[in-house]
């Protein structure tokens, strides 16, 4: 399954089903791996560790830490685009972790594709803000279909 975030970049466009029928068809296809696996595959709590990762690099690459008084607004975008910086290479580290669960057979091929996919197109903080909130309509609608662990 091919999944794409934006309709159009350069402007800023989500792809309008992107959190609704995507989201759906991805949670589907991986709980239905749960299932044919006996659900060895794939379960809630070692999917939720990965959704906890992407949301903690995603608010890591929001913070700002002012120094003392009133920051200049260039110092402040020097300063996020410095936080990124160090984010950026951990974002790229979820490939290394997700290559690992599956290789301990804890998690599909579907799903490690998504994260490769995922984050294959994660190159700015607003890519991995789509990203965190893709696998968060992800997360939701898998809590529906996948296993009850």
């Amino acid at each position: 399954m091919n999944v794409v975030f934006w309709k159009d970049r350069e402007k800023g466009e989500i792809d309008p089903l992107l959190f609704s029928k995507t989201a759906d068809e991805l949670a589907q296809k991986l709980a239905k791996e749960s299932e044919e696996s006996r659900q060895k595959l794939n379960k809630r709590t070692q999917l939720r560790k990965f959704y906890d990762e992407v949301i903690r690099l995603e608010n890591a690459s929001r913070e700002r830490r002012p120094e003392f008084g009133t920051v200049l607004l260039e110092n402040v975008a020097r300063e996020r685009n410095s936080e990124w910086a160090t984010v950026l290479p951990m974002v790229h580290m979820l490939t290394a972790k997700a290559a690992y669960a599956r290789g301990r057979e804890l998690i599909s091929d579907s799903f490690l594709t998504f994260i490769k996919e995922s984050v294959s197109q994660t190159k700015t903080i607003d890519d991995l803000k789509v990203f965190s909130s893709f696998f968060e309509a992800v997360m939701g609608f898998y809590r529906q279909y996948g296993p009850r662990n």
